[in-house]
This record gives C-alpha cells, sequence and structure tokens, in this order.
C-alpha cells in the first residue's frame, strides 16, 4: 500500500524521501521491525483476552514430564502470528506483485483451515478437532489454486540469461593507439519461458524440468507440476504441525527456513546474482524478501511469548499456516526440491510418525501385539520420553535446522 502511494507521490510531487519505498531493503526492514512491534505489543493483550474466555489448550496425558502443567495455556496464538504477517506485507509489499499475492492467500487459506481445527477443539470441546481428510482437502485446494496460477498466469516467467563476449575500441592516451578489449555484458534472451523447470541441487546445470519424466509432452508437464504442487504443501504444512509439540519448537525451526527462503528470492529475483551464481533468474521474485522479512519478524516475536514456559501456544492456526507457507514460497522461487534438506527436522518428525504406525500395524498383523521403534512418535516425544528437557530439544533442534539452512545455501554453488 505504502509503495504505491509514495510510487505516485514521487511521481507526481517531488517530496524528500519518497523514493525510500522503492528500494526493497528499507521496506524489508520496515516489514521485519513492524512484524516485531505487532506481535510484542499485541501480544500481551490477546494473551489476556484468550485467558478471559478461558481458551485454554487440553492437554492429553502422554506420560510426559511436565505436560499436564501446561494445560490451560491459551492456545490459537496463530492469529498473533498470522496479522503480524499480513499487516506489514499490506503496507509494503507491492500488492501488483504475483508472488506476494499467491503467499497471502496461502497465509490467510492455511490459517484458516487451522483456525477451524482450533475452534473444534476449543468451542466444541472435540478433542479431534477438524477430521483429518478435511484438513486435506483444504491443503489439496490451496495446492490446486498455486499450480493453476504458476502454470497459466502470465505474470510467472523465467528468462534465461547468457553472459556473451563483445568488444570494446579504446583509445590509449599516451601513444593514440586504438585497443581493442573484451568485457562481459549480460544478455537477456527476447522471449519470455513459460516452463516447468525447477532448482535441483548437486546436479551441473542446477535445473530439472518436469516435462522430462512425462517424455516432454507440456500439457502432462503442467498436470505433473500441479500434483507436485498439491504434494509439497500437504506434506509441509502437516510436517510443521507435527513438529508443533514442544514450547517454541516449531517457530524456532521455522525461522533459518524463511530466512533462507528469502535470501534465495531476493538471488533469484535479481539479474546480477543470478548470472554470478548461475541459477534461474525469476523476474519480480526479488519482492518476497519483504514477505519472509515480515514473517521472520513474527516468528521471533512470538517466540518471546511461545518460549518456555510458553504463555501461548500457536495451534494449528499457526503451525498449517507457517507450514503452507514455506511450501507455497518454495514452489515461487521454484526451490521445492530443496525442502527435503531446508526442512530436514519436519521431514524427520513426519517420517518419525509414519515409521512408527507402520511398524506398529505390521508386528501386531505378525506378532498379534504392536511393536514401537521409537518411544514415542513424533520424535521429539521420544527425546521427552528419555528424559531430556524440552528446552535441550528445542535448541538441539533448532540449531539442527539452521545447519540444514546453511547446507541449502552452499548447495548454490556445490554441483
Amino acid at each position: 500500500m505504502f509503495y504505491h502511494l509514495f510510487d505516485y507521490l514521487t511521481s507526481h510531487f517531488d517530496l524528500p524521501g519518497s523514493g525510500l519505498m522503492r528500494y526493497l531493503s528499507f521496506r524489508s526492514v520496515m516489514a521485519v521491525v513492524m512484524a516485531l512491534l505487532i506481535v510484542i505489543y499485541c501480544g500481551k493483550g490477546i494473551i489476556r483476552a484468550l485467558q478471559r474466555h478461558q481458551i485454554g489448550e487440553e492437554i492429553r496425558d502422554l506420560g510426559l514430564e511436565g505436560q499436564l502443567a501446561k494445560r490451560g495455556t491459551p492456545t490459537m496464538g496463530g492469529v498473533i502470528i498470522l496479522l503480524a504477517i499480513v499487516v506489514p506485507v499490506l503496507l509494503f509489499a507491492r500488492l501488483d506483485n504475483i508472488y506476494t499475492i499467491l503467499l497471502l492467500v496461502a497465509t490467510v487459506w492455511c490459517g484458516a483451515i487451522g483456525f477451524l481445527d482450533d475452534y473444534i477443539k476449543v468451542f466444541r470441546h472435540n478433542k479431534e478437532g477438524l477430521q483429518g481428510k478435511f484438513k486435506i482437502v483444504g491443503q489439496i485446494g490451496l495446492g490446486l489454486i498455486v499450480g493453476t496460477v504458476m502454470c497459466f498466469s502470465e505474470d510467472i516467467v523465467v528468462r534465461e540469461h547468457t553472459t556473451v563476449p563483445i568488444e570494446q575500441q579504446i583509445v590509449d592516451e599516451k601513444t593514440g593507439e586504438t585497443i581493442l578489449i573484451s568485457s562481459q555484458q549480460i544478455r537477456m534472451s527476447e522471449d519470455v519461458i513459460k516452463t516447468t523447470k525447477t532448482t535441483i541441487p548437486f546436479i551441473k546445470d542446477n535445473e530439472f524440468d518436469y516435462s522430462w519424466l512425462v517424455g516432454g509432452n507440456k500439457t502432462l508437464a503442467w498436470i505433473l507440476y500441479v500434483l507436485v504442487a498439491i504434494f509439497i504443501i500437504t506434506a509441509v504444512s502437516n510436517g510443521a504441525n507435527l513438529t508443533d509439540g514442544l514450547d517454541g519448537l516449531v517457530t524456532g525451526v521455522s525461522i533459518p527456513i524463511i530466512g533462507v527462503l528469502s535470501i534465495l528470492a531476493y538471488l533469484s529475483g535479481n539479474i546480477i546474482y543470478a548470472d554470478y551464481l548461475n541459477i534461474m533468474y525469476i523476474p519480480n521474485s526479488g519482492e518476497l524478501i519483504v514477505f519472509g522479512a515480515a514473517m521472520v519478524g513474527a516468528l521471533i516475536g512470538f517466540l518471546w511469548y511461545n518460549s518456555f514456559p510458553a504463555q501461548i501456544f500457536m495451534g494449528d492456526t499457526g503451525s498449517l499456516a507457517i507450514g503452507g507457507v514455506i511450501a507455497v514460497f518454495a514452489l515461487c522461487i521454484r526451490k521445492e526440491l530443496l525442502l527435503p534438506l531446508l526442512c530436514g527436522v519436519f521431514l524427520a518428525e513426519a517420517l518419525s510418525v509414519m515409521v512408527q504406525v507402520s511398524y506398529f500395524k505390521y508386528t501386531k498383523r505378525k506378532y498379534g501385539e504392536g511393536r514401537r521403534i521409537l518411544l514415542m512418535s513424533p520424535l521429539h516425544h521420544h527425546y521427552q520420553k528419555q528424559g531430556v528437557f524440552e528446552t535441550k530439544i528445542m535448541m538441539r533442534f533448532m540449531i539442527v535446522s539452521i545447519i540444514l539452512a546453511a547446507l541449502t545455501l552452499v548447495t548454490l554453488k556445490i554441483r
């Protein structure tokens, strides 16, 4: 909103400082600061309101140390995160940018699914919340929207750029001789490219085209891409939801992930850096750094209240939205194949549940008694059962997430 307002003022009036809004760096800083302020100053009021209305978490007794002490802690705090993301983005991001619009839709869409789940748990006193099949339907719906827009929107394109040598004539001032020298100049292709290409790590060209899997058929390639978008959104959203089991865990793990995606968005949207790193140049994707900055600010601010002992839980309102945004963010900048590495903590949590349940069912059929690989799933509960205090688990998982984020950035040069 401010970008468009100040752009109008700059073009019609010569106001001092009105051009600041054109800089991504300035708008990103303003977004992260505003997100922090919204969470910190609005958080207390929202927590008190939730306490007055007795909107607290119903804790099932799983035999974990300190678990029952959390009963009654205000939940649905993800509303604070959503507010702290959406408001700065509306104020400081370009609202005519298709990628910004997609991420706003993903934030509200997944937040609404999570809110409905929390509402059923808290107000209907149904511990199961929204049935899993309805969550999946909602996530599939978002995947269809994102995949279809990526396929058909004329604003979503990739441009291939090449560096070609050219010769320039320079006159030597001392001798007066004309010297030919070689220099480099970036030359953009005239045609915008509508493609199903994406980034793949550890490969020389660093690119992979989904059309290769269907024999080059473009129609089938886009159908495949939509299916991939649905799978990515469903998997990452549910992975984040499963990780949300300890104070500050999913918040702390998600901050490095969003930070790296923001960096990758800026590099992909800058022709100079994209050419230097030999990565895919995606016009207008750099605008997503404003969204990423707002989300990082919101998560850091929420961690103020969500760290042990938590004053508020984000609930599914927050965790489903965080996972959904991460998935759509990666799809927008064509880095979805990096998510298994970048979101390694989410992946480990989800796999721990799948392996535990599958092994239990298998052994029950074979031996008549179900057996477990882990003491409890998801993975963070396994470590709790071993006697590791939850703050140590949270910090170690966050450190692992930081390491994985660093490795993801390194893949830009390891091919």
